[in-house]
């Protein structure tokens, strides 16, 4: 029952986040799969099987072409099984492909060259951040986006704005060179640079100045779990001076184009502090923080919440599906770099060496994920005091 009250008090709690969860990672999942399936059939490849989750099949059908698809048992994650291949993540069979008559050769994975194998492999993630781009775009078209500016109303006594130098009525003009126009710009930059040094150029009655301000780091435990981000400690506009402002559809998709590179950034920026130790790792999620995330974006956001979501994830899935890791569409990229490079494949020993190796690192890191939301849970659960 403690698990049922962090979701929100019973079983209608519970699947007030699992439902959500599903909606949000079957999008995501089945738009990467079917980045590779559609490349494949373009490229020629023959497909055994879509699948949406793992494990045993609930339910499916067989297209004209025979390929089954269908809906399996697991839900986290799905696969595109080409011929060919020995299992859904495109592990070569090479005793298979010996015992394939000419014809069957010719709609093989395996045997395509290395520039096919390698677009096949390439197009989930890249349909994933294509999804992306598409939903930011397309909120922003439909709906505007509203935007207040740059201008200190308040500075907070004792924060890093103030031992910068801000005064109330300064204009944020630009960060590090980069310029900005809203306060949501000025907070996005702020919010990433905890702890490092930034040259603020305002605008103060005129006159143009040049501030260096450090963002103190800031940690707080919400409902989606630890976050900590960096702070100036300026209060901007009131909400009165928001304004909503349309785009037409060439701005609308510059700016999805904009909003899913900000997040590869974020991603990417977060990436290089966890390696240089300026990062804690207590921050990755797993199944759980995610089905955690999912119910309450629903609870608040309703279905826009949702969709939000599904653009955030789908860069999140693209990214971690580049890494090169075995096993991974990174992995394979890898592998095919060094095919192009060599003129011939990796031994079978040395990629079955490889997937074991990225099997392992995949299950370490999914498991230390879900250790990570458990604790994240019980520290929600002590919070409410259950």
């Amino acid at each position: 029952m403690e698990f049922l009250n962090g979701m929100g008090g019973n079983a209608a709690g519970f699947f007030g986040a699992v439902i959500p969860f599903l909606f949000v990672l079957t999008i995501v999942v089945f738009v990467h799969e079917m980045g590779h399936f559609l490349v494949g059939r373009w490229c020629g490849v023959g497909v055994h099987a879509f699948s949406i989750g793992f494990g045993p099949e609930l339910i499916g059908f067989n297209d004209r072409r025979g390929t089954r698809w269908k809906l399996s048992a697991i839900p986290l994650g799905g696969y595109v099984k080409f011929v060919g291949d020995a299992n859904g993540a495109s592990v070569p069979d090479p005793e298979a492909v010996a015992r394939m008559t000419p014809q069957e050769r010719a709609v093989s994975f395996p045997t395509q060259p290395v520039a096919k194998r390698a677009a096949i492999v390439a197009a989930g993630p890249i349909a994933n951040f294509i999804l992306a781009i598409a939903v930011f775009a397309g909120a922003i078209y439909l709906n505007g986006r509203y935007e207040t500016p740059a201008r200190v109303e308040a500075v907070q006594a004792g924060s890093a704005a103030e031992r910068a130098g801000f005064q109330p009525g300064d204009v944020i003009q630009s960060i590090d060179g980069t310029p900005v126009g809203t306060f949501a710009d000025m907070q996005r930059v702020v919010s990433s640079s905890a702890g490092s040094s930034l040259t603020i150029k305002v605008d103060r009655a005129g006159q143009a100045q040049t501030l260096t301000a450090v963002p103190d780091m800031i940690e707080e435990r919400t409902s989606f779990g630890k976050h900590r981000f960096g702070r100036l400690g300026i209060n901007g506009p009131n909400a009165g001076a928001a304004k909503l402002v349309h785009y037409g559809a060439f701005d609308s998709l510059r700016l999805g184009v904009e909003e899913t590179a900000f997040v590869v950034e974020r991603t990417f920026d977060y990436i290089g502090k966890l390696a240089t130790g300026r990062e804690s790792a207590d921050q990755l999620s797993g199944p759980i923080g995610i089905a955690r995330v999912s119910g309450e974006v629903a609870r608040v956001g309703g279905v826009g919440g949702l969709i939000g979501l599904i653009a955030l994830l789908s860069v999140s899935i693209g990214l971690l599906n580049l890494f090169p890791i075995p096993l991974l569409d990174g992995g394979h990229l890898l592998f095919y770099a060094f095919e192009a490079v060599r003129g011939r494949p990796l031994s079978e020993r040395a990629q079955e060496i490889g997937f074991r190796i990225g099997l392992a690192f995949v299950l370490m890191l999914m498991l230390f994920a879900a250790w990570n939301d458990i604790l994240n849970l019980g520290a929600s659960l002590s919070q409410r005091g259950t």
